[in-house]
């Protein structure tokens, strides 16, 4: 017998199925009857969890905002040395790979933000919250001798967030030579020069870089 799923869970298996359905047709051409299709839905269930559609879209990208700033902060919460807090929050900014489902979204949103005050605002939110992480680790880095920074916490903090999505941006669009790894070093030799830290990393498991891996689909 099938155990009928909470309210909850559907609420989630919506949103994920929202994220899906604006990655595949765009944060604003997306419709009902795509997202119920993605959940495997009528569009009158989808509405009965949700029934302004606008509410489903704005809790999905919060859901995949929460990445970049919430998972962050979990992963460096256990981290004493500001070295090491920075070059992990440099590495987990970035796509995993092309298929990247978060930040192909956060490229959608981008596309759109300039058209769609909600999502401007979104992403200008998130934009100053990581800007906000990295200027803690900067100056608890500097505040203990360990970093000496060429600008201020704001500027150097506002390019690394830069640099990340720009980055980001070209892992997904599968440039032929930047994956991940090669990202996350191009990111580090400006963090070097701006803390001026070495920041020596551990080497980081063989991946198949974007470099050596066949393009599948076009960007």
């Amino acid at each position: 017998m099938t155990q009928r799923k909470s309210k909850a869970d559907r609420r989630i298996e919506l949103i994920d199925a929202a994220r899906r359905a604006m990655i595949q047709h765009g944060a604003e051409g997306v419709h009902l009857n795509q997202i119920a299709e993605e959940a495997g839905l009528t569009s009158g269930a989808v509405l009965y969890h949700y029934p302004d559609l606008r509410d489903l879209l704005i809790e999905a990208h919060h859901a995949g905002m929460e990445r970049f700033y919430e998972q962050r902060l979990k992963k460096i919460n256990g981290i004493s040395d500001p070295a090491q807090k920075l070059i992990v929050t440099i590495r987990s900014g970035l796509p995993s790979g092309p298929d990247d489902a978060g930040v192909r979204l956060l490229c959608e949103l981008g596309g759109a933000a300039g058209r769609n005050r909600v999502y401007g605002t979104l992403l200008t939110t998130l934009f100053d919250r990581q800007v906000a992480l990295y200027q803690t680790i900067l100056e608890i880095g500097a505040a203990q001798g360990a970093f000496t920074l060429i600008q201020d916490s704001e500027t150097v903090g506002r390019n690394l967030v830069a640099l990340e999505d720009a980055y980001g941006y070209r892992i997904v669009a599968r440039h032929h030579t930047i994956g991940p790894d090669e990202a996350a070093e191009l990111i580090l030799d400006y963090a070097r020069l701006a803390t001026g830290h070495p920041l020596k990393t551990l080497p980081v498991p063989h991946r198949t870089t974007a470099a050596r891996r066949p393009a599948t689909r076009n960007a």
